[in-house]
């Protein structure tokens, strides 16, 4: 039954991704972590109470995270509970929304550099301003890739460790890193913990993304390219995880990807990923995705043969 709930989850999200009219927890967080901050910034003055306040914060919703959906499943019996199973292991991924908003930038990129950089803004923290045709391709590359890890094999991973619950701690956890968790002067204290906790749960499964990447990219012809980026390439990032997957997509692709850019009217330099042997193209955005789409599959064969087995 739960192996059902799975491929039924799993199918929801292919086909009907994140629609912005429906509701859907990770905005309600959002909101929650939004209040949070503006409370936290009125009461703590000092980096220490900064720190202890954002402990607070990770502390507050990682309980609220998991125990609402809790109660519910507590609450819920027969047909209802199996709704909401499914429901918890459907919000929990992106696929379908990762594809839809990188077909979108390629499409308004059609119309003009400037329609590019406003709708690649939806989805990345830095400054899209001045980002030039390549930059604007290149970043839709690497956040494809990088969610990939964050936005659908790490939550499948805790949702088959955890069950739905293991879903729900780990995407409020990727929450308040996504809005408090960054280097900066305002958040650098903020936004530690939530930071830290962040790489600890990413850890395995950005290892696992990669890896996964490099068997994709046996279908491409280009797994020993792929596996020697990883090795060469996967500590090139501020992130002590995002380097796994953006190396094994820059080498599938064979292509550089990273290199400073503005976050929040601050320059950030940031290492290369990959051999610079040719200039990234909007084909290449296509091909991210279909890898994308790629190590989830050979994730949930894995998933359910082990499943099947114990």
């Amino acid at each position: 039954m739960i192996l059902k709930y799975l491929i039924l989850a799993v199918s929801l999200d292919w086909i009907l991704g994140d629609p912005y009219c429906f509701p859907h927890p990770v905005v309600l967080m959002g909101k929650l972590i939004h209040l949070e901050e503006k409370i936290a910034f009125h009461y703590a003055k000092t980096d220490k109470a900064q720190y202890i306040a954002g402990t607070m914060i990770v502390l507050v919703n990682c309980f609220v995270g998991l125990g609402i959906p809790a109660l519910v499943f507590y609450l819920l019996d027969g047909w209802l509970y199996g709704v909401f199973y499914i429901y918890s292991i459907y919000q929990a991924l992106c696929a379908r929304t990762l594809h839809y908003e990188a077909m979108q930038i390629k499409k308004a990129m059609k119309q003009s550099i400037s329609e590019g950089r406003k709708r690649l803004s939806y989805i990345v923290g830095r400054d899209t301003s001045q980002l030039e045709e390549e930059e604007i391709y290149k970043a839709t590359i690497e956040t494809v890739a990088e969610n990939t890890s964050d936005g659908i094999i790490a939550p499948l991973f805790y949702i088959f460790l955890l069950g739905p619950l293991g879903g729900y701690l780990y995407k409020t956890v990727n929450t308040m890193d996504s809005m408090i968790g960054y280097h900066t002067e305002k958040y650098e204290y903020l936004g530690k913990v939530a930071a830290q906790v962040d790489d600890v749960l990413n850890y395995i499964p950005a290892r696992i993304t990669g890896v996964l990447m490099a068997i994709v990219a046996i279908f491409y012809g280009r797994f020993k390219q792929t596996w020697s980026t990883i090795k060469e390439y996967r500590y090139a990032h501020l992130s002590p995880n995002a380097g796994y997957p953006e190396a094994a997509i820059a080498g599938i692709l064979d292509v550089s990807l990273g290199g400073g850019h503005v976050y929040f009217g601050k320059f950030i330099d940031k290492p290369r990923i990959g051999h610079f042997n040719r200039k990234i193209s909007p084909s290449d955005i296509n091909k991210t995705v279909q890898v994308m789409y790629g190590t989830e599959v050979i994730f949930l064969v894995i998933y359910i043969a082990i499943y099947c087995l114990f």
